[in-house]
């Protein structure tokens, strides 16, 4: 679990800001949402492979 340090003057919106960016960097909702359901390897292959294909579809097309 991330922690963050909050001083006597800061704001709650500031800290609630702070934890956030904290837990993003960290990747632990990304983390969550992978583990949330079981993904079989084909099917984590298969997405994989359409993200490349996106991807390279989307830097030829920023090319033209």
């Amino acid at each position: 679990m991330p922690r963050i340090e909050i001083r006597k003057d800061e704001s709650l919106d500031k800290a609630l800001r702070k934890f956030k960016t904290k837990v993003r960097r960290e990747g632990i909702i990304e983390e969550l949402k992978k583990r949330e359901h079981y993904e079989k390897p084909s099917e984590r292959r298969r997405k994989e492979l359409a993200r490349a294909v996106r991807r390279e579809v989307r830097r030829r097309h920023e090319e033209e």
